[in-house]
């Protein structure tokens, strides 16, 4: 009677998230043992819209994979290691998230990373744009800032660029949003939904508060406060770990909700929108994040700011300076580049 009872679950855990039709991606995860990685790997093996799981990494990915790959769902899992297998690990994917790099630790800003994780994101995407040059390219490694730019110039580089399909993944920051104000409000965080644009560092994360779903009143004491630790909810998680790391896991369902929205919409699903950071022509500088439409080909449409509050209004125009440095710094290493 036991076995019988106990099937249900595992099946309602398999379907808890969304399907559609053509449940085929083939999706590759760079940086797969890492702290993110393996959470993230876990995840997108649950789904039922991955059919292919390659997971890459300098170290342990044939454990990982070995785990992983006794999971009773049907995307079958293989890991690649090192640099000589990473082009088998990319053909034929659809999707590729980069969690590779060294997470923050005490003290530490997203910037303190820029030399180490430059170089893995330059090289990563440079063998994406080789191997799989059509995949849709989701980056977690930070300052992600600076890496979608570096993604970017790395794919001119090898005559692969397409804007639509480059994104850096600001999830984490409206997961976050969304759980602080459900906090606040006694709301149901599933049933809440607010915009976060700009960038994915500090006072470059702006929620737009004013747009969140349902709409929610807050004295501004309340909104300074709840912005800033939207802000610094990373830090608080350094902090918290004392040394240990960053957010990982947080980070992987946050990186696994982003993949799902993307599959969803490569698959016809409509009216599917997320915030990511990307190209952009929506404020004064060349990487913006604001909601997406997403569609079969990436992007479908940059849905914009929107209306926003005069509060709002002056987070973006203290944001800029930042984000164009950081940009800038970016760009500036793939041209310093040998």
């Amino acid at each position: 009677m036991l076995s019988a009872l106990a099937r249900p679950a595992g099946a309602a855990l398999r379907r808890s998230f969304s399907t559609s039709a053509q449940n085929n991606a083939k999706v590759a995860v760079l940086g797969a043992s890492g702290g993110i990685g393996q959470p993230l790997a876990l995840l997108l093996k649950n789904s039922p819209l991955v059919s292919r799981l390659t997971l890459y990494d300098i170290a342990h990915t044939p454990g990982v994979a070995a785990d992983l790959s006794h999971i009773e769902t049907r995307a079958t899992v293989k890991g690649y290691l090192g640099p000589e297998q990473l082009p088998d690990c990319l053909k034929g994917c659809d999707v590729v998230v980069i969690p590779a790099g060294v997470p923050r630790k005490p003290g530490m800003t997203r910037d303190d990373l820029f030399n180490t994780n430059a170089s893995i994101v330059a090289t990563l995407t440079a063998a994406c744009a080789q191997h799989c040059p059509e995949a849709m390219i989701c980056i977690i490694s930070n300052p992600v800032n600076s890496t979608i730019p570096i993604a970017t110039e790395v794919f001119k580089k090898h005559g692969a660029y397409d804007p639509n399909k480059i994104f850096g993944v600001t999830t984490l920051d409206i997961v976050r949003a969304n759980t602080f104000i459900a906090e606040l409000k006694g709301l149901d965080p599933a049933r809440v939904n607010v915009p976060v644009i700009g960038g994915h560092a500090g006072k470059t994360i702006i929620p737009l508060i004013s747009q969140c779903t349902p709409k929610v009143d807050l004295p501004q004491d309340q909104l300074t406060a709840v912005t800033g630790r939207i802000q610094e909810a990373g830090t608080e998680v350094v902090k918290a770990k004392a040394g240990a790391g960053s957010a990982t896991l947080s980070m992987a369902y946050a990186g696994a909700r982003f993949v799902f929205s993307l599959v969803d919409a490569m698959n016809g699903k409509e009216g599917v929108v997320e915030c990511s950071f990307v190209k952009s022509q929506e404020a004064d500088c060349a990487y913006f994040s604001t909601p997406l439409l997403l569609g079969k080909k990436g992007i479908e449409k940059n849905l914009g700011i929107g209306k926003i509050s005069p509060f709002e209004e002056k987070m973006i125009a203290e944001a800029i300076p930042e984000l164009k440095a950081s940009i800038k710094k970016g760009e500036e290493f793939v041209k310093n580049m040998k």
